[in-house]
C-alpha cells in the first residue's frame, strides 16, 4: 500500500476546508461577522486582499456551503472531480510559485492577493482538493462517524483508519460510550 505524501500547503489547506466547513456544523455560526471572519483568516495563515464588508462574508459563506456540499458527493468520485473543476473553472486558477519569509518553501498560489478573498480562498483549496484526487486519495476525506456529528475531517493518518472529527471530542465521547456498554453487558451477565 503507498502512502500518499502532501506538500506541506496541500496538507494545510485541506485542514483548513475542514475547518471552514465546520465552521457553521458544530457550535452554530462560527463565521457570523467580521471579527471571526479575521480571526479564522488570520488562523489559517491567508495573506492578500480582504475587503471586510457584508458581501465578502457572504462570498465565504457561499464557498463554504458549496465545499460542505462536496462532501456528500465523496462515494461518486466522477461528480466529485466534476464540482472540483467548476470550482477550479470560477476561481480563474492561475498558478503561480511563490515563497515567504514565514513560509520559506516555494509553494503555489492559485489567484492574485488581489483578487477577492473568497475567490482566493476557492481556486487554493479546490487545488489541494485535486491534489488529493490526483493521488488517488479522495477517501481520506470524511465525515465523522459519531452518530450526533456532522463535522468533516481529512484523514492523514497512515492507514487511513482516523473516523472521528477533533471539533466536539467526538472519538473520547463515542470510547467511553462503548467502554460503559461493554462492562453494563459484563455486570448484566454475572
Amino acid at each position: 500500500m503507498s502512502q500518499m505524501n502532501f506538500s506541506h500547503d496541500t496538507e494545510l489547506t485541506l485542514r483548513t476546508i475542514c475547518a471552514l466547513v465546520n465552521s457553521d456544523r458544530t457550535d452554530g455560526e462560527q463565521l457570523g461577522d467580521q471579527r471571526t471572519l479575521d480571526d479564522y483568516l488570520d488562523g489559517w495563515g491567508w495573506t492578500g486582499r480582504r475587503d471586510r464588508d457584508d458581501d465578502e462574508l457572504a462570498a465565504v459563506h457561499r464557498l463554504r456551503g458549496r465545499l460542505g456540499d462536496l462532501f456528500t458527493l465523496l462515494d461518486d468520485e466522477e461528480r466529485t472531480v466534476a464540482a472540483v473543476n467548476a470550482l477550479l473553472a470560477d476561481t480563474r486558477a492561475t498558478p503561480w510559485l511563490t515563497r515567504h519569509p514565514e513560509m520559506p518553501e516555494w509553494h503555489l498560489h492559485l489567484a492574485s492577493v488581489d483578487d477577492p478573498l473568497a475567490q482566493r480562498m476557492g481556486a487554493e483549496m479546490a487545488m489541494a482538493l485535486a491534489d488529493l484526487i490526483r493521488g488517488g486519495e479522495l477517501r481520506r476525506l470524511k465525515t465523522c462517524a459519531a452518530p450526533d456529528c456532522d463535522a468533516v475531517l481529512v484523514d492523514l493518518s497512515r492507514n487511513r483508519s482516523r473516523r472521528f472529527c477533533d471539533t466536539g471530542n467526538c472519538g473520547n465521547r463515542q470510547h467511553v460510550a462503548a467502554y460503559r456498554e461493554r462492562r453494563g453487558q459484563r455486570a448484566a451477565a454475572e
